[in-house]
């Protein structure tokens, strides 16, 4: 049996780093690209030829947060953003719009390589998780499909990252009923939470934009402070 080999696309504009990094991953088993300006790497990413990308922050032309916002539009592809070592901001910005992992540089190959698979086996996993649920999640005007990974709001469909779409989805399993911080933490974003991670309230926030109120005015997404969410159940 051919084993599958993932497809990777490094958007950096260091060209010897480039050469190096995927002398490594080809040796790993990976098929490796790479591009070395932000307007080629998002092109080149929205192919959709990849498993995954490797994006710098620091790019000529369009920088790694302004291609991260750009794929985000249109693809789910998982990205682990290249940061400059100490810089936290870096990492809560591309967490915040979308980044998968990050790795700060200057950073060990293996460890790349790690952060690599551990990202692909928690998309792997999501697949598998979905095809064993329901077809479809609806509660009210939203409807969720496991299969296609999609949402339809008020018979519109509704945008999400993927993160935004496995929190929503978390969250309408548990209709009318309270899901911790910390659960969801470690069930979508597989870390524990932090006492100063805004990560969750940034996604939360960024879904209920995209949902309208009940008829009744209250809220589809209810924060219970130091708790939680809820998604509320009303009569629409």
């Amino acid at each position: 049996m051919v084993k599958f080999m993932e497809k990777v696309l490094i958007v950096d504009d260091d060209e010897e780093l480039c050469e190096l990094v995927s002398e490594y991953l080809t040796v790993e088993g990976f098929q490796v690209d790479s591009v070395n300006d932000g307007t080629s790497g998002l092109a080149a990413a929205l192919q959709e030829r990849h498993d995954l990308v490797i994006l710098d922050v620091m790019l000529p032309g369009l920088n790694g947060f302004d291609v991260l916002r750009e794929l985000r539009k249109s693809s789910k592809i998982p990205v682990v953003m290249l940061t400059a070592r100490g810089e936290d901001m870096e990492r809560i910005v591309g967490l915040e719009i979308g980044a998968d992992d990050y790795l700060p540089k200057p950073f060990n190959p293996r460890e790349l390589v790690a952060r690599l698979r551990a990202v692909l086996r928690r998309v792997e996993n999501a697949r598998e998780a979905d095809a064993t649920l329901p077809e479809k999640l609806t509660v009210g005007e939203l409807e969720m499909s496991t299969a296609a990974r999609s949402a339809k709001f008020a018979g519109k469909i509704l945008t999400l990252t993927a993160v935004e779409y496995d929190l929503l989805a978390e969250l309408l399993r548990n209709a009318g009923k309270v899901v911790k911080k910390e659960d969801l933490s470690r069930t979508v974003l597989e870390r524990d939470l932090s006492p100063f991670d805004r990560s969750l309230d940034m996604h939360i926030s960024n879904i209920r934009k995209k949902l309208s109120k009940h008829k009744s005015g209250k809220d589809r997404i209810k924060t219970i402070r130091s708790v939680g969410y809820i998604y509320t159940i009303d009569t629409d």
